[in-house]
């Protein structure tokens, strides 16, 4: 008889609660309001070893999650944001069903993650971009949502946006004039496009989000900045990364990001 010498050595289970307790002591969800709940959003089994990373809990992630036979999923988007129809049907009831079934925990950090000083997005978009951090400040309601500083080497635009493309391994959309020298800049990952006008009022030669509107364009063009919409899913890859790796240090878990190379 074939022993499975490695079921018999798999790393010790750790309680979901020290867990959910850890989590909450680094990331301090209490003082944020947020649009959506963060922290534990779907029980799950009580014992944890595996845990799955991504960037949104979609179906796909779900059953990559049920797939490798994880007892946690963890994402910067969960589940129950604020204004989304309150019943479970449809899209909602088939990811809450496959999740359930499996008894897999669904653990979501929205804003928190973003504002992390060490795992947040902000701080590992400017880490994986070689962004010199000189300060941080409030943002619709939010403390430290706006991130500002310097580029490595000051470059032109188009040269900078190459270097977003080879990090990232996504072309930005580079709005305004390319040839301009970037020096300063200020960055909010995701759909932050809105706060261009804060990058303005900043002074600062460039500003980077995930997404554009149409009225981005026009913001840039007036004001001389250089806008770059480096993906919303591309800019906030990072910070999840960073805290399952934490995570997996605090309790030895297995841990493993799934990339569902949304290109928006």
């Amino acid at each position: 008889m074939r022993i499975n010498i490695w079921r018999m050595v798999k790393v010790a289970l750790v309680e979901r609660t020290a867990i959910e307790k850890w989590l909450n002591v680094v990331l301090e969800p209490e003082q944020v309001k947020d649009y959506c709940p963060n922290g534990l959003q779907v029980e799950g089994r009580t014992q944890i070893a595996k845990v799955l990373l991504g960037v949104t809990a979609s179906q796909a992630l779900v059953d990559e999650a049920a797939r490798w036979g994880a007892d946690m999923i963890l994402v910067h988007h969960g589940w129950f944001w604020k204004n989304e129809p309150l019943t479970v049907t449809g899209q909602k009831y088939r990811r809450m069903k496959a999740l359930m079934h499996h008894d897999i925990n669904l653990f979501a950090y929205h804003l928190p993650l973003d504002i992390h000083a060490e795992y947040g997005n902000n701080a590992t978009l400017a880490e994986t971009l070689g962004l010199q951090v000189e300060a941080r400040q409030t943002l619709m309601g939010v403390k430290d949502l706006l991130w500002y500083g310097r580029v490595a080497e000051p470059c032109q635009a188009d040269v900078f946006a190459r270097h977003i493309e080879k990090r990232l391994q996504r072309k930005p959309l580079l709005l305004g004039d390319s040839q301009k020298m970037v020096r300063s800049v200020a960055w909010c990952t995701g759909g932050a496009q809105s706060a261009i006008d804060d990058a303005i009022e900043l002074g600062v030669d460039a500003f980077i989000s995930g997404e554009a509107s149409e009225q981005t364009y026009h913001a840039a063009m007036e004001n001389d900045i250089v806008y770059y919409a480096a993906g919303h899913d591309a800019t906030e890859r990072y910070g999840v990364q960073a805290l399952g790796a934490a995570l997996a240090a605090e309790f030895g878990l297995e841990t493993r990001f799934f990339d569902l190379g949304n290109p928006v």
